[in-house]
């Protein structure tokens, strides 16, 4: 990893700054941390600035990420395996399926789930299945995936286009 240049500090200024040269200093500090220690220590300083101003009084609001946000800069990140175009053409007969599942059975009683709630999640779940969760094996004992009720249709409707 390499440290920002302090060119490219300036580059992200915000206009409400009142005092740029102090925060192309601290973010110039920062940067030399993180190409020098790593991420861990520049989190654990962040995290001591903010109690330490806590502590004198300064309750500002504070908005953080978690860990899990953006730590993947875009060209670390691998091309997404298989046919997108494929998967986009199986995800849309589900679709189609899961709700034509969901209409029928609305004829005949109060049973079939909410089609709106499978189309939300189509995209995850399939991506799931497809690239992520696993069938038992010799080394590995397999995934457990819980299934949201209303999503059902759409998880069977998946099911009946595979077999």
């Amino acid at each position: 990893m390499t440290a920002t240049q302090p060119d490219e500090i300036a580059l992200t200024m915000d206009p409400r700054d009142d005092d740029p040269q102090e925060t192309a200093e601290w973010l110039e500090a920062l940067e030399g941390v993180l190409g020098n220690v790593g991420p861990a220590r520049a989190h654990y300083l962040i995290e001591r600035q903010i109690a330490h101003a806590r502590l004198r009084g300064q309750l500002q609001p504070h908005s953080c990420g978690t860990p899990y946000v953006n730590t993947i800069t875009v060209d670390q990140q691998p091309r997404m395996p298989g046919d997108r175009e494929i998967e986009r053409r199986i995800r849309a007969y589900t679709r189609w399926n899961a709700m034509a599942m969901v209409v029928r059975a609305a004829k005949t009683s109060n049973v079939g789930g909410h089609i709106a709630s499978f189309a939300s999640a189509a995209t995850l779940y399939d991506v799931g299945f497809n690239h992520f969760w696993r069938a038992p094996t010799a080394d590995h004992g397999g995934d457990l995936v819980f299934v949201q009720g209303h999503v059902a249709p759409g998880i069977y409707a998946r099911a009946f286009l595979l077999v």
